[in-house]
């Protein structure tokens, strides 16, 4: 028997139907709503990179297949950690990405950045070394030029200060021993951690890696400032030497 028409009005169903019929004029095809379906049930590897960058696409660029532009962006910039990382300018230097696409993915990497930022200030350092290695990659490993940072930690070894001390050319960087000292007793650190990466990619590290490392360590060790460790990071991986028992 026929359901009688109801006497009052019903806005969630009405709704519901007018958002159904508004997506489809969208999504013709429906892809777009497999792809959120993928997204909503199922886990972190529900989706390939290029659907995940097609997916932050599609909140920037309606009615329009953007998977060609998913597929560009992979290609320019080689993974999904170099399309997130990239400077907006940049992006926009690829056909088809605008403003609005370029903020869709810059906004992702931004948060990945805090979220692994506020987790690395919570512990201490040391005691969360793999926390701390995955800021420094999120942050560091895919840039086109070198870039210097300086952990300062306190007693407990917890981050007071993660500083920025130069952003470099395409394979040099000055560090500044005076300077980093000199703020560490400014601020009361006890300890730091030096942090620099390879534009080339490989993580190994040079002589003058080695040295300035050892004159840093030097001048700490007269004021009583420890140095950890110093940490270079690349695309393919990372280096602590430290670790590699060179300081």
């Amino acid at each position: 028997m026929d359901e009688p028409p109801s006497l009052f009005p019903q806005p969630n169903r009405d709704k519901a139907e007018k958002d159904r019929v508004r997506e489809a004029g969208l999504d013709p095809s429906g892809h777009r709503g497999r792809l959120r379906k993928r997204l909503l049930e199922g886990g972190d590897d529900a989706l390939g990179d290029h659907e995940v960058i097609e997916y932050l696409l599609m909140t920037a660029i309606p009615r329009q297949d953007v998977k060609p532009h998913a597929r560009m962006l992979l290609q320019r910039f080689g993974s999904l950690a170099g399309v997130l990382n990239a400077d907006a300018q940049t992006l926009m230097g690829v056909p088809g990405i605008k403003d609005a696409a370029a903020a869709a993915l810059k906004i992702v990497g931004i948060s990945a950045r805090r979220l692994a930022r506020q987790t690395v200030r919570e512990e201490p350092v040391l005691s969360s070394w793999q926390a701390l290695l995955d800021y420094l990659h999120i942050d560091m490993a895919h840039l086109n030029h070198e870039r210097v940072r300086v952990l300062y930690l306190n007693t407990q070894n917890r981050l007071i200060l993660d500083q920025i001390v130069s952003d470099g050319t395409l394979d040099e960087s000055a560090i500044y021993t005076r300077e980093i000292i000199a703020k560490a007793m400014a601020i009361g650190a006890a300890a730091l951690i030096l942090v620099h990466n390879h534009p080339s990619g490989s993580p190994e590290p040079s002589r003058a890696d080695i040295q300035i490392t050892q004159k840093i360590i030097e001048a700490g060790r007269l004021l009583g400032i420890t140095v950890h460790d110093h940490v270079i990071i690349g695309r393919q991986g990372h280096v602590s030497l430290k670790a590699k028992g060179l300081i």
